[in-house]
């Protein structure tokens, strides 16, 4: 007990610090065009791989484009995409694993196996092979990986459906005659949202961290796209000249992005759980 108690403010701490930087980076990227010092596909050969200085705080690329611009502006999309991946993902999985925790028996049985199943499917390659089907691109990306992604979610959300349709609320509103239909859109499924939030938020830095390595590996945004795991693509064949900062600065604001919204996801689910 007594080792305990030091280690609530420290994780208070580390929470509002990663917080108020994702705040910071949420905020950048709605004021890129303001923020940026130039156009994210400004090319000026005569700066290629030019380091860090006055003109260019970050450096540049191969091409001569501001790296801190590029990685401002491709805060945008490196943040809106795991968003759109997670809202479908909850679409589908909130709705299978509610039918499953509702109905019960073979229907529960079913979906619970057809879960399973995709759940026991490598997810990369579930992606590679709709991209490989429809073409690579970002939308593709979100939306190959939004289904990769529901399994995950459905049984989660079969986990506490079934806990709270067990409570005496929903026995009340079955006496009075309310469908089934009804009693999860308007009952059942609000009753999940807070644990459902907190798990959602967890995600999102995997949701991130999947979309730059499909980007990363070609199959995600394309050029010129200022997407973070493009970037560090791209910067890639700039380490055999022994420019770092062109794989470097994506990479570390992917990475430092993942981490903070691990540190607030984590302490979000906790406490929206508590809450319940």
């Amino acid at each position: 007990m007594a080792s305990a108690a030091p280690r609530r403010p420290r994780t208070r701490i580390g929470t509002l610090v990663a917080g108020g930087f994702l705040v910071l980076v949420v905020l950048a990227a709605a004021f890129a065009p303001l923020l940026a010092p130039y156009a994210p596909d400004t090319i000026d050969l005569n700066a290629s791989l030019v380091g860090t200085g006055g003109d260019h705080p970050l450096g540049t690329d191969a091409s001569g484009q501001d790296l801190l611009s590029r990685v401002l502006h491709g805060a945008r999309g490196s943040l809106l995409a795991p968003l759109l991946l997670l809202a479908l993902a909850a679409l589908i999985g909130v709705t299978l694993g509610t039918v499953a925790a509702w109905r019960g028996g073979w229907v529960d049985t079913l979906l619970s196996r057809v879960t399973d199943v995709m759940y026991a499917f490598p997810g990369l390659l579930f992606v590679v092979l709709i991209i490989a089907v429809f073409g690579a691109g970002i939308t593709t990306s979100v939306i190959a990986l939004g289904f990769a992604f529901a399994p995950t979610v459905a049984r989660y959300t079969r986990s506490i459906a079934l806990t709270e349709r067990a409570k005496p609320y929903i026995d009340a509103y079955r006496v009075q005659g309310m469908s089934g239909t009804r009693i999860c859109v308007a009952h059942l499924v609000p009753g999940l949202a807070r644990s459902l939030v907190g798990y959602l938020v967890v995600l999102f830095g995997e949701a991130l961290m999947s979309l730059a390595t499909l980007s990363y590996l070609g199959f995600g945004a394309q050029p010129p796209s200022s997407d973070w795991g493009l970037m560090v693509q791209e910067g890639q064949a700039a380490l055999v000249q022994g420019a770092l900062l062109p794989a470097m600065v994506p990479g570390t604001a992917v990475a430092a992005v993942v981490v903070a919204f691990n540190v607030v996801g984590v302490r979000a689910a906790d406490r929206l759980g508590t809450e319940r």
